[in-house]
């Protein structure tokens, strides 16, 4: 599987994509960078999957990636499985907004559909 390594090495990269990830299902929308948004859909899309096959296997796996976080587990899949019960995918969207000030790194929203 190809991803972006975003100039990180890989525990510091592990831990910004888990957060970004509560972040986003938490709030339902994120504002970040390009690079950082199309990464964390790749895992916002399965945490809302995990949910949606609701297994105690699947729990693990979300409990797992989400550093135990039992609050964001509990809104994915009570809530985000019963919202995306007839959806196949695609349960994120990335609006591009402006360039940020500092770098001139080009600023994204990732939302729930």
């Amino acid at each position: 599987m190809k991803y972006r390594k975003l100039g990180r090495e890989t525990r510091i990269r592990r831990s910004i994509l888990a957060s970004l990830t509560k972040d986003c299902i938490m709030n339902e929308h994120v504002v970040t960078t390009e690079a950082r948004a199309k990464e964390v859909r790749k895992f916002v899309e399965k945490m809302i999957t995990y949910g949606k096959d609701g297994t105690l296997v699947s729990r693990r796996k979300a409990l797992a990636f989400l550093h135990n976080d039992k609050e964001v587990v509990k809104k994915v899949f009570d809530d985000l499985a019963k919202r995306y019960e007839n959806r196949a995918g695609g349960y994120t969207r990335i609006i591009k907004l402006k360039e940020r000030r500092g770098d001139d790194a080009l600023e994204v929203k990732l939302e729930l559909v």
